[in-house]
């Protein structure tokens, strides 16, 4: 009987599925810009390259930042945020981290690395000021929220989760402005993927914008570095840009840098080093990725971080 050609059998569950059904997974559609992104080699003068990152006043070895992991985190590994920071602090970097408990938070800021917590975009103004301040006393490098949790799938507030936070909602560029002027620390907003969403940020005082479409959450999302190059051009070189989603590699990083930011977050990469050898595996595979970076820079005549010509990066076209 001739198959039903609106119709795929789904291999796992062995049901029919709609054809197109992994159609707008935004996750692969950042996967092949990022692999389109071809790399002119450029060697005569090139020299060994200089990956010292700067942020807020800080200098670290790598613009490779661990991404912000949260939920898995305790069944992974039994140090928990603690002992991912020290990897990350091990290998010189900036630990990013979920909207994860205060205590969690504190005890990971502890260690002495230098971290970023992202809040959730609360409804209730009062418990993120509390948070921010939380932050600020733990002595943290900024603090960023996840300005694109404002409404779920069906156009409804994101609901509380138990024992974790309370409600979320959008926040105006009224509320940014205020929670830029309730502390010291720097203020990122994550989840900016339009040059319209950067420059109500911007006009804000955010310092820094995280380009990211949430591991994939929302659908047919551009991919963070087709519009990275429109975003920096629009916000000038002041301001930090970091992107998110789907770096797995240096040469993923390099394309990233290449293309107008400032510093990338991994986090997917990390996990199995970090199930497999805590604190330790977290160090290697944060060199790891520094080194494959340091590679390209050195076979394209980039210097150093504010040196890499955009140029080298061939958009392909067959």
């Amino acid at each position: 009987m001739q198959k039903n050609k609106t119709e795929s059998v789904n291999p796992q569950a062995g049901v029919p599925e709609p054809l197109g059904s992994d159609c707008g997974d935004s996750n692969r559609i950042t996967r092949e810009y990022l692999d389109s992104l071809l790399i002119e080699y450029r060697h005569i003068g090139s020299r060994k390259p200089d990956l010292k990152f700067e942020l807020f006043g800080d200098c670290f070895q790598t613009p490779v930042m661990l991404g912000g992991m949260a939920a898995m985190v305790p069944g992974m590994h039994e140090g928990g945020m603690a002992e991912l920071a020290r990897g990350v602090k091990a290998a010189g970097g900036v630990f990013w981290s979920g909207f994860i408990g205060d205590d969690e938070f504190a005890r990971a800021a502890a260690t002495g690395v230098r971290a970023i917590r992202i809040i959730k975009p609360l409804r209730d103004t009062k418990e993120i000021l509390c948070r921010i301040r939380h932050d600020e006393e733990c002595g943290a490098l900024a603090f960023a929220m996840d300005i694109d949790h404002g409404f779920d799938d069906n156009g409804e507030y994101y609901p509380a989760v138990p024992h974790a936070y309370g409600e979320l909602g959008p926040k105006t560029e009224e509320d940014l402005r205020m929670f830029v002027q309730a502390t010291r620390l720097p203020f990122i907003a994550k989840g900016v993927l339009s040059v319209y969403d950067s420059l109500k940020c911007v006009h804000a005082g955010v310092k820094g914008l995280l380009l990211s479409h949430h591991k994939g959450e929302y659908k047919y999302a551009v991919p963070p570095l087709m519009v990275l190059p429109e975003i920096r051009k629009a916000v000038g070189k002041d301001i930090k840009i970091f992107v998110d989603c789907g770096l797995v590699t240096g040469m993923d990083v390099f394309k990233a840098l290449a293309l107008g930011a400032d510093g990338v977050c991994v986090a997917r990469p990390f996990m199995n080093p970090f199930r497999m050898e805590g604190a330790g595996g977290v160090e290697k595979k944060l060199r790891q990725m520094t080194l494959e970076l340091a590679g390209v820079m050195a076979k394209t005549g980039s210097a150093d971080l504010k040196n890499i010509d955009p140029s080298v990066i061939i958009h392909k076209s067959w």
